[in-house]
């Protein structure tokens, strides 16, 4: 079973950015696509962007074009989520998920507050 761990999340001010990291322990982890979603508060659980294997081909939701980038590393297993010039309106519960496997992390937080 594929186990994802997210990291990078906290507590950052307005305007600022934060690098989320996602480490999985696939051994096969460039053959699989990979996702970040987000969760704000009281809220269901949205897709944020994909990143595809092979290509890396990626893919973004309207809200996450300007401010959003998805890479990811496949040396080191791990998919990324920049977000840059935070919002308040950004903080939620960030996850990674594995897109073949089906197999989401436990979550990381970001609080976007001054």
């Amino acid at each position: 079973q594929v186990q994802l761990v997210e990291s990078g999340g906290g507590l950052v001010q307005p305007g600022g950015s934060l690098r989320l990291s996602c480490a999985s322990s696939a051994t096969d982890f460039s053959s699989y696509s990979m996702g970040w979603y987000r969760q704000l508060p009281g809220k269901q659980r949205d897709l944020v962007a994909k990143i595809y294997n092979r290509d890396g081909h990626t893919m973004y939701e309207d809200f996450a074009k300007d401010r959003f980038i998805i890479s990811r590393d496949d040396a080191k297993k791990m998919p990324y989520l920049q977000i840059n010039n935070l919002k308040p309106e950004d903080t939620a519960v960030y996850y990674c998920r594995d897109l073949t496997n089906s197999v989401w992390g436990q979550g990381t937080q970001v609080t976007v507050s001054s």
